[in-house]
């Protein structure tokens, strides 16, 4: 494939625009594109005065010398000098203002089972484990796993580690043992919290079973600290003596006191190790202090939080949105939130807005892969529910098709929530590119406007700036990644050493429209040329997103002898319509009209799937792979592994 982009095209057409309601505008903390503009400037110009008075709304046991550290880019530091902590900023701060009793989290499992979490509880919960951890040897600055189901004991986990200084490397409880083993050994990890279990579509996953494997031969692991999840249907759990302990039982003998320790501005937080489905795993380091106030102003600001807020982000904690956008901003910020555990789909298609309508949610963010599920699934589960309390929606992960976007407004927003499609990575930390609600028109399918203190430019692959490229970012902001772990050689040559070093390179394409704003083309991987067009394939997939019968669409490039790339589109149809030839020709009929005939994908395959990551990303690596013929590469971190065998074989019939 090719990697000259220095002449990249765009070929959307997509020119919508929905300004926000000027009843969200009136209420909102940025309120106005005039408002937007002006913070925006100051935070350019002027990035250590707003950064710091963002600082400001937060606790610190000592402030800071300086604000920016750039004596050893790409190493940067910020709040250098300064003491704090993330547990105490997320827990005890709101207690001390009074807000103990606020509930922190409505936690739904699977089954039907709920626990409402205040504060309060949740900072004793909290203790009480940090406890636990220090009397069995744990010590700030060691490493501990978290393989856990989407419980309250992941948060609590989470939250503790943070409070005493362990250094915290959440794995997502779907990882194969393989996957643990790489994260486990690479950390070094001193300990691992699991379960015993956890619900997914009705069945126990046996995840103790999956970290005995993984850690078999991981002479570093000395606990391994299991969380009883299995009440109602047990599951084996067998227990190594002198490793092993029952979490229940930890917490049972502890005092609910545990000081907050003072971390330094770069101390650890946390590792969090990307999919590692091309090479080896990266373990991103995530500091203390900078990713404490970008995680806490990204989440006030763009969800537009206020105390009366209900909040749900159906990540996984196991992905970065987790850490940041289920835990550590959302908390700082001292609002309610669900959790759930399980499936989308369980017990039926329905159990989402159930969930919204029984909580009363009133922000969503979800990912454009649940999203077009949605839609494939069908209007009938949500037209029956009362959707009346959301007030803003978003979506993360992968930019969203336009025409997905335009159903998510319609049908979940009741075209008065704005969205906010926010564009960021595990290594930002926090959002970059997104709409602020009470300010951005928006435009379906595009990340709009830059946060603040993100300054991004679009460049060819010699730097110069232009309409369509390769996005880049200028300058350091707060929730930047600080290296990749064991490994600063990686991370230099990862994300800084195109163009000598003066940007971050995201590995993004992008292009800027006439407002100015920021479309997200994909992956620059995921260019292709097509008889001298470079274009990228998100927008090849959104045309085929507009035919109301199909869901979901994934378009890769293989070699062509007169093009130089012809065009392969995987496409998934709404269940229940059909997929045969007049639909092969309809879409080919958009190509023609909405790109041009020199985009004609040479095959149209029809699935009932994709290959996607754990987290919902579809797998364009794997799709290349499979038209080009070629041996498959590590299939583990995939959320279904038979969705590839089963294109392989169509592909060959084909």
């Amino acid at each position: 494939m090719t990697t000259d982009h220095s002449s990249m095209e765009s070929v959307s057409h997509e020119h919508r625009k929905f300004p926000p309601a000027s009843a969200f505008v009136k209420r909102a903390h940025i309120s106005g594109e005039d408002a937007y503009k002006a913070l925006y400037s100051k935070s350019i110009q002027d990035p250590e005065t707003f950064w710091a008075e963002a600082a400001e709304d937060l606790h610190w046991f000592n402030k800071w010398d300086s604000v920016l550290d750039t004596s050893d880019a790409p190493f940067f530091k910020w709040f250098d000098g300064s003491r704090t902590n993330l547990s105490y900023n997320c827990l005890d701060r709101h207690i001390e203002a009074g807000k103990g009793d606020k509930i922190a989290i409505h936690w739904e499992g699977e089954p039907g089972d709920t626990r409402d979490i205040s504060y309060a509880q949740l900072h004793l919960e909290v203790c009480r484990f940090a406890n636990a951890m220090k009397a069995r040897g744990v010590k700030k600055g060691e490493r501990v796993a978290i393989y856990l189901p989407m419980v309250p004991e992941l948060a609590i986990s989470v939250l503790a580690c943070a409070r005493i200084g362990a250094v915290h490397t959440v794995i997502f409880a779907g990882f194969s043992a393989d996957s643990i083993r790489d994260r486990v050994l690479d950390s070094e990890t001193r300990m691992v919290i699991t379960g015993d279990g956890g619900y997914r579509r009705g069945k126990m996953l046996e995840l103790k079973k999956i970290v005995d494997e993984g850690v078999a031969d991981c002479a570093c692991v000395k606990d391994v600290i299991v969380v009883k999840r299995g009440d109602d249907h047990p599951v084996d759990c067998p227990m190594q003596a002198g490793r092993d302990a029952w979490y229940h039982d930890l917490v049972a003998d502890v005092s609910d006191l545990c000081p907050a320790e003072e971390m330094e501005a770069e101390d650890l937080l946390f590792l969090l190790y990307t999919s590692g489905t091309t090479g080896k795993p990266k373990g991103i380091m995530h500091t203390t202090a900078g990713y404490q106030v970008y995680s806490y102003l990204t989440s006030k600001y763009i969800f537009d939080l206020k105390n009366d807020d209900v909040y749900w982000c159906t990540a996984d904690v196991g992905w970065i949105t987790g850490h940041t956008y289920i835990v550590y901003g959302i908390m700082q910020n001292g609002v309610s939130q669900v959790i759930y555990e399980g499936a989308p789909n369980h017990p039926d298609e329905g159990r989402f807005w159930e969930i919204i309508e029984k909580y009363k949610v009133s922000i969503f963010y979800t990912a454009p892969t649940a999203i077009r599920a949605f839609m494939k699934w069908g209007d009938s589960w949500v037209t029956n529910k009362d959707l009346s309390s959301l007030r803003l929606l978003g979506t993360v992960g992968e930019p969203i098709n336009p025409e997905a976007w335009i159903w998510y407004h319609k049908m979940i927003g009741s075209e008065r929530c704005p969205i906010v499609d926010t564009w960021w990575q595990t290594e930002t930390g926090g959002h970059m590119l997104t709409p602020m609600p009470g300010a951005t028109a928006t435009k379906p399918g595009c990340a709009t406007v830059p946060f603040f203190g993100v300054e991004p430019v679009i460049l060819t692959d010699e730097g110069e700036e232009v309409e369509a490229g390769i996005l880049a970012i200028k300058k350091p902001w707060p929730g930047m990644l600080r290296g990749i772990y064991g490994d600063p050689q990686r991370f230099q040559d990862t994300y800084w050493c195109k163009w000598d070093g003066k940007y971050y390179f995201p590995g993004d394409g992008a292009r800027r429209d006439e407002d100015g704003y920021i479309w997200i083309l994909g992956r620059v991987d995921d260019v292709v040329n097509v008889s001298g067009h470079r274009i990228g394939t998100a927008e090849l997939e959104s045309v085929f997103v507009e035919h109301q019968d199909v869901a979901e669409s994934a378009v890769v490039g293989i070699p062509h002898e007169i093009k130089g790339q012809g065009l392969i589109a995987f496409v998934t149809v709404i269940d229940g319509r059909a997929h045969d030839e007049p639909l092969r020709k309809e879409l080919i009929s958009m190509i023609d009209k909405g790109i041009g005939k020199f985009a004609r994908p040479e095959r149209i395959l029809f699935s009932s799937d994709l290959p996607k990551t754990r987290s919902g990303k579809i797998m364009r690596r794997l799709l290349r792979d499979i038209a080009e013929g070629k041996e498959l590469g590590n299939t583990t971190t995939l959320a279904d592994p038979s969705v590839v065998e089963e294109l392989q074989k169509q592909y060959l019939k084909a």
